[in-house]
């Protein structure tokens, strides 16, 4: 399960259609994001190379309902081994 402090990172706006990779509490992370900036795909563990993550891979579900508010959950998808 993402922690708080993982989500509060990836609540924030990044350049569209990238991928960014950083550091967090020794852990390595690197996302994808859509079209809108939005992280939704987030592998977090240890670089093995550039854009190689080995660790644990999330997939983040974004609904926006009829009056423009979006919801939105972060769901395990398993291990993330290239």
């Amino acid at each position: 399960m993402l922690g708080e402090g993982v989500k509060k990172l990836l609540d924030k706006s990044y350049p569209a259609s990238s991928i960014e990779e950083t550091t967090y509490r020794g852990q390595d992370i690197a996302f994808k994001t859509d079209k809108e900036g939005r992280p939704v795909l987030v592998f977090i563990g240890k670089k093995i190379a550039p854009g190689k993550i080995r660790g644990e891979r999330y997939v983040r579900s974004i609904v926006t309902t009829s009056d423009g508010k979006v919801k939105d959950h972060w769901e395990r998808k398993g291990k993330a081994t290239p």
